[in-house]
């Protein structure tokens, strides 16, 4: 048994490639019998592999908008997958039932603030389904972290992890490149091409996820993917390959225009390499910075410019190749400061502290206000306090902000829950700032609370896959250096 596991973690990347492939080939046929196939192999895949369907899962969850634009039968993958691990989690602990029942501090406060904010749902007449719709939310990657937090995990699947996330990330890019030069026109689904955009958002590279925010957050995962990579092989192997890359990831980072994942990658570069004290990487990320702008923005700019002065006829055109200067100008823009006023961000945390200021005990709720429950099913009290959203095309939207979401529906409570969860997680990372592993959560930990201010980023699943992995392979490494520097007997 022993020489054929060992035989299988030999063959990791040739079964996520094997797992790519039916994916891809699962496009191809019709929906219900791509449901049917896809389903039956990746139940099969996950029980045999449980660490690799962990890492495929990387790249289903990045480009799934795409997958399901174009074939509704691949829409349980990422659900099978991980429901699948979490089972063969249960299973394979049959015997230490104490072990599937330890959790740590962070993990109490989150199930406490998930009970709270479903009670009190309940309590203000938010539909059953709309509750559990938003405990499905916030739970659906904990299960990640709860059964990699539970593995034995290698160096090796660290490697394999940034890898995957690399490999993803140069398909994502260089689809962005063809997005943007074809003026959304190629390589994209019918109804992406012919989806009416604003003039601020028609400039932006949209990608496989389907929304530039996300395509930005998922490339600021790459990028640490490539200097982690960078560490692992200290410039003795792909050297160039990786320097180019940086340039790359950076450039569409730099063409999605996401103000926000800026914003929140600074952040983490900041409290790491002050942290770390680690000056060389500030120097090499300055200048791949600078080099993306010479050699990808500008030229890409340049060549929509151009291509849009050939007089190409495509139904909604880019109204200009976009500018970093342009796109944070925009935001203290008066006309755009008074629209995020009337019906945008300004206008939800404003009526979120409406809500507080009438429920400031309790708030009202899961699946009341802003959350991804209330953009599927609306809100109970929608109505009452005039609610309403032109940014969205009707009542339903994100509040875009995870603070006054968490202030709106849990209330004072909510909000202290909240913050235990927050605090003690910092508080378990900074335990460990003595190693680079400790020091990157601790990083990771600031960059999502900033992310927190312009995205309701706990329920972004692309983001929290890549947050509780990277919890749970912190949590495994933590417990596999205790056992080692526990004293022996004798």
């Amino acid at each position: 048994m022993n020489i054929w596991k060992q035989r299988l973690e030999e063959q990791s990347t040739s079964t996520i490639l094997v797992a790519v492939a039916v994916m891809l080939i699962a496009l191809l046929l019709p929906s219900k019998i791509a449901l049917l196939g896809t389903t039956l192999f990746f139940v099969l895949f996950s029980i045999i592999k449980p660490q690799q369907s962990i890492l495929f899962l990387v790249i289903y969850v990045n480009i799934r908008p795409f997958l399901l634009e174009v074939n509704s039968g691949l829409k349980l993958i990422g659900d099978l997958v991980i429901f699948v691990v979490f089972a063969w989690t249960l299973f394979h602990y049959r015997h230490n039932i104490r072990s599937l029942f330890t959790f740590k501090w962070f993990e109490w406060s989150y199930f406490a603030f998930i009970l709270f904010g479903s009670i009190i749902g309940f309590l203000h007449d938010v539909t059953p389904t709309s509750i559990i719709f938003q405990v499905r939310t916030f739970l659906i990657m904990y299960l990640l972290y709860y059964t990699i937090s539970r593995m034995t995990l290698t160096n090796k699947w660290l490697q394999q992890l940034a890898w995957v996330t690399v490999w993803l990330n140069i398909v994502m890019s260089l689809h962005g490149l063809v997005e943007k030069l074809s003026l959304r026109q190629l390589l994209l689904p019918e109804e992406w091409k012919y989806k009416v955009l604003s003039a601020t958002n028609a400039v932006r590279i949209y990608g496989l996820t389907g929304n530039p925010n996300s395509l930005a957050l998922s490339l600021f995962f790459g990028l640490i993917a490539v200097v982690y990579l960078q560490h692992v092989y200290q410039q003795t192997k792909y050297k160039w390959t990786f320097r180019v890359l940086l340039v790359l990831f950076f450039g569409i980072l730099v063409l999605t225009y996401s103000r926000g994942t800026w914003i929140s990658a600074i952040m983490f570069g900041v409290v790491f390499i002050l942290m770390t004290r680690k000056w060389y990487l500030l120097k090499r990320l300055v200048i791949a910075g600078v080099a993306s702008i010479i050699l990808i923005y500008y030229p890409v700019n340049l060549a929509v410019q151009y291509i849009t002065e050939l007089g190409v006829t495509v139904d909604e055109k880019p109204s200009g190749a976009g500018s970093i200067g342009g796109r944070f100008g925009e935001t203290f823009d008066e006309k755009n400061l008074a629209l995020m006023t009337e019906s945008g961000r300004f206008y939800y945390i404003r009526k979120g502290f409406e809500i507080f200021g009438d429920h400031p005990i309790t708030g009202t709720g899961f699946g009341s206000f802003g959350g991804s429950a209330t953009l599927s099913y609306g809100s109970p009290i929608y109505d009452h306090y005039g609610i309403s959203s032109d940014i969205y095309g009707g009542k339903y939207f994100y509040s875009d902000n995870q603070y006054i979401q968490v202030i709106a529906e849990t209330g004072v409570i909510g909000v202290l829950i909240f913050a235990v969860f927050l605090l003690s997680m910092l508080w378990f990372f900074w335990k460990s700032r003595h190693t680079n592993f400790g020091v990157f959560m601790i990083a990771l930990w600031f960059s999502t609370g900033v992310s927190g201010m312009y995205y309701n980023i706990w329920e972004l699943k692309m983001y929290t896959l890549f947050y509780f992995i990277l919890l749970g392979a912190f949590v495994a490494f933590s417990k596999h250096q205790q056992e080692i520097s526990k004293p022996t007997n004798g």
